[in-house]
């Protein structure tokens, strides 16, 4: 199965309702005169941006999303009734593309925003309208207006303080849920996190940071292997990245190496990202004993002539995790300032 976080949608807006062709015929009221009324106005549809959806998955079952259509007006003058908006719900984050043009129609980027993105037609008009003192029983109508039908491609960067990249298995997930009150599929086997999960990580009132956790990447991801590198757009609007190692994986994936891998994929993919802040965070710390950790990162970051900052931390125990956020919090009031 394919995970994705792009989808492709047909919005149709409703059409505007017909007037009506209509006389009044009341007994002792032999030329009433026209009284046919005016057609209600198509829905529109529109989309709101909200903070409780990551992903746009759903969006591969349902494809299509039409407004209602307005009601025909009726005799008696009677408009018709407006037809009911569409409103599709996407995550915070979103941006929408024309698939004709390619243009990027909006950046959904706060919770609640809305945009409409196809308008209902305009309701028609009744004969009364046209009624005048050279043409007491007109028969002209206008029928409705057709609604907008656009077909447009959805796309969504999460917005982040802070993004968790690294190997599968890294323990980025354990971490996201040592630190907030997000609740991640955790499990000891790869790939368990399929699309971004969202975490608000408190330090005080009022101080608090966002941070993404998204899909483990592996060797080619660059190129289309595994399920990272369809992910790895979420990272380009975060402030901060924290690179996770395992420690404990001295056999199949050393810290080293895992590094590496990593910073390959993430320069193949795009280099402006591969230049963004990035902190070192070797977890599983818990697997060892204190100096041994602290002898694995400090080797680690020798070999890689790394000057910036490093942290040793356990997903699990909680081990250094306080101090992880809280340099992090002091990282992002900088930035801000």
């Amino acid at each position: 199965m394919k995970f994705v976080d792009e989808a492709s949608i047909t919005v149709q807006a409703g059409n505007g309702g017909n007037g009506a062709l209509s006389f009044r015929r009341e007994k002792f009221v032999p030329r009433g005169g026209p009284d046919g009324g005016d057609g209600g106005r198509g829905g529109d549809v529109l989309l709101k941006a909200t903070t409780g959806l990551n992903t746009l998955a759903d969006f591969r079952y349902t494809r299509k999303f039409k407004a209602k259509t307005g009601q025909a007006g009726a005799g008696r003058n009677c408009t018709g009734a407006s037809g009911d908006d569409c409103m599709v719900r996407v995550p915070v984050g979103t941006l929408v593309y024309s698939e004709e043009t390619e243009e990027l129609l909006v950046d959904l980027r706060e919770h609640d925003q809305i945009f409409k993105i196809a308008a209902g037609g305009r309701g028609g008009v009744g004969n009364a309208r046209f009624k005048s003192s050279v043409n007491q029983t007109p028969r002209r109508t206008i029928p409705g207006g057709e609604g907008d039908q656009r077909l447009i491609r959805l796309e969504l960067q999460v917005l982040a303080d802070v993004g968790l990249l690294g190997l599968p298995n890294a323990g980025k997930s354990t971490l996201l849920a040592q630190i907030s009150a997000a609740t991640p599929k955790i499990a000891d086997y790869p790939f368990t996190t399929l699309h971004p999960q969202l975490g608000v990580v408190d330090i005080a009132p009022g101080a608090s940071f966002v941070v993404a956790d998204i899909p483990g990447l592996i060797e080619g991801a660059a190129k289309g292997a595994g399920l990272g590198f369809q992910f790895l757009r979420h990272l380009q609007r975060t402030h901060l990245l924290l690179h996770l190692v395992d420690i404990s994986d001295m056999a199949g994936d050393p810290p080293l190496k895992a590094i590496e891998t990593v910073m390959t994929e993430l320069e193949a993919f795009d280099s402006a990202l591969a230049t963004r802040t990035r902190w070192l965070v070797f977890n599983k710390a818990d697997t060892l004993d204190k100096a041994s950790a602290t002898q694995i990162c400090r080797s680690v970051c020798d070999e890689l002539n790394w000057t910036g900052p490093w942290h040793l931390v356990s997903g699990v125990s909680g081990q250094g995790c306080a101090e992880l956020c809280k340099s992090v919090w002091q990282a992002l009031a900088l930035d801000d300032d």
